[in-house]
């Protein structure tokens, strides 16, 4: 297969496995709940801090994979800062290849990242409109997470899901370390 920038959850499917490495960006948690199987989770902050050293131990074209994209394109980018270039990002992330009945393997179920931030942004939302009612002041709560909202969406990036994906419920049992990564990709 001719690695492309992107490539759709078909192409994947069909593609011989073992001329690809699936390398997963979401956090631990996340691909403990479903991930496709073959796979090895790379969380993107990881990869970030480590890219050279991740790079260096990428022997053959990569799909990167994330819940939607952007985290994948991130990690496209880190790789190809450090000369990784046969990389492809996963059309539409871990849910496109679910949707369109791909295997997946399911683990322990827990809540995406997408899912914590909207629950985390309309909390801040509703309290600084509650609280707006005794101090009027708190309404700029509100608008400056919309504000950020609306940022976030402008440039496909997300510093609360960054943030979030820090936490130990993100984290889990299972956060891979540099070692164990580059042991994998081996």
């Amino acid at each position: 297969m001719a690695i492309t920038p992107r490539i759709d959850a078909a192409g994947l499917a069909s593609a011989n496995s073992d001329d690809l490495l699936l390398l997963d960006v979401r956090t631990p948690a996340e691909y403990g709940t479903a991930h496709i199987p073959g796979s090895i989770n790379v969380p993107v902050d990881l990869l970030d801090a480590n890219a050279a050293v991740i790079g260096g131990r990428i022997d053959r074209d990569a799909v990167l994979i994330c819940r939607a994209g952007p985290r994948a394109e991130r990690a496209q980018r880190a790789l190809a800062g450090v000369g990784v270039t046969r990389t492809s990002v996963l059309e539409g992330g871990f849910e496109a290849w679910r949707d369109a009945g791909q295997d997946v393997e399911y683990g322990e179920a827990r809540w995406d990242l997408e899912r914590q931030v909207r629950l985390v942004a309309g909390s801040l939302v509703a309290t600084g409109v509650l609280a707006s009612t005794l101090v009027p002041k708190a309404k700029w709560l509100s608008g400056a997470v919309g504000g950020g909202l609306v940022f976030a969406a402008l440039s496909n990036t997300c510093a609360m899901g960054n943030l979030l994906s820090k936490l130990p419920y993100n984290q889990g049992a299972g956060a891979p370390s540099v070692r164990q990564v580059t042991a994998q990709l081996r």
